[in-house]
């Protein structure tokens, strides 16, 4: 069996181009997917935003971007969640652990680790969630004293069974109490969002929770907010943050073909010192500032 490894001279920068092995894949409902991949490159570079331009198939030559949801440097893995949506991703959920698959990556600018405020509050929708995952262990490890808040949103069952939070939040309905077991043992708070009625989850959609949290908290300057999800979604918290005056750093969703700068497919406006300019998803961002986006419409 081929193990992990990089080819040499196919990489730019810090993206590499790897083998890596399925050591692991969990099914969900809702066509949702957890897989862990034997990368060592990928996960010793691997940064909370970032994410890997991974091919499905060997008979698809088109890759699909995959946002990273943990990586361990120490042992050479990485995770990351996806819904089945199309023949790409149809193949890669029928994948067997042992498989082989071809990896690029890591690709892109990641959140902001250091400097950002001392409550931040982090939002992900749907397949968003998982950079938020990894954003909350990476703020865990480097600032030990910050306490992050997570929140996620979904509108088909979390990719994970739900628990009452052992966290105590002020300012939330009483029965909002779900949280995802994983960031609850590590002593990491967390809240979920749903408008189909799951047991525990606040009865709306997640970007109503955190405007919640934020107005009805005395210490509203002191939040920073970071968000990955569908474009609906990433312009309420744009909206919610330039109302509140709060900084914001979001992580766009874009289609992408080469996914390492070439093509130019997945530009987006920004606003620069300069005037508007087209940026492109991935190598310019995923990450943003919100007040630098503009989205279409």
């Amino acid at each position: 069996m081929p193990t992990s490894g990089v080819k040499p001279n196919a990489h730019r920068g810090t993206i590499k181009y790897a083998n890596g092995t399925i050591l692991n894949i969990d099914r969900h409902d809702g066509a949702q997917v957890v897989m862990r991949i034997e990368c060592p490159p990928l996960a010793t570079h691997a940064r909370a935003g970032s994410f890997v331009h991974l091919q499905c198939d060997d008979e698809l030559a088109m890759r699909r971007p995959m946002s990273v949801m943990r990586a361990s440097p120490r042992d050479g893995w990485f995770d990351m969640l996806f819904k089945v949506h199309g023949h790409g991703t149809a193949r890669l959920a029928n994948r067997q652990v042992g498989d082989v698959v071809s990896v690029l990556g890591p690709i892109g600018r990641p959140f902001r680790a250091k400097d950002y405020r001392p409550r931040p509050l982090l939002i992900g929708g749907g397949v968003g969630i998982p950079p938020m995952i990894f954003l909350a262990e990476s703020m865990r490890s480097l600032r030990p004293q910050v306490e992050p808040l997570v929140l996620m949103g979904s509108e088909v069952p979390f990719p994970f069974r739900a628990r009452p939070s052992q966290i105590m939040l002020p300012g939330l309905p009483a029965d909002t109490i779900a949280a995802m077991p994983l960031l609850d043992d590590w002593g990491i708070a967390s809240r979920l969002a749903s408008t189909q009625g799951y047991a525990g989850c606040f009865d709306g959609l997640v970007t109503e929770l955190a405007r919640q949290i934020v107005e009805n908290s005395p210490e509203r300057g002191d939040f920073e907010i970071f968000a990955c999800g569908p474009t609906p979604m990433l312009r309420a918290v744009q909206s919610l943050a330039l109302a509140l005056g709060i900084p914001a750093q979001l992580s766009l969703e874009e289609f992408m073909a080469c996914a390492v700068g070439g093509c130019a497919g997945c530009t987006v406006r920004v606003n620069t010192p300069a005037g508007p300019a087209m940026k492109r998803v991935c190598v310019d961002g995923p990450v943003f500032e919100a007040e630098q986006i503009v989205f279409p419409g």
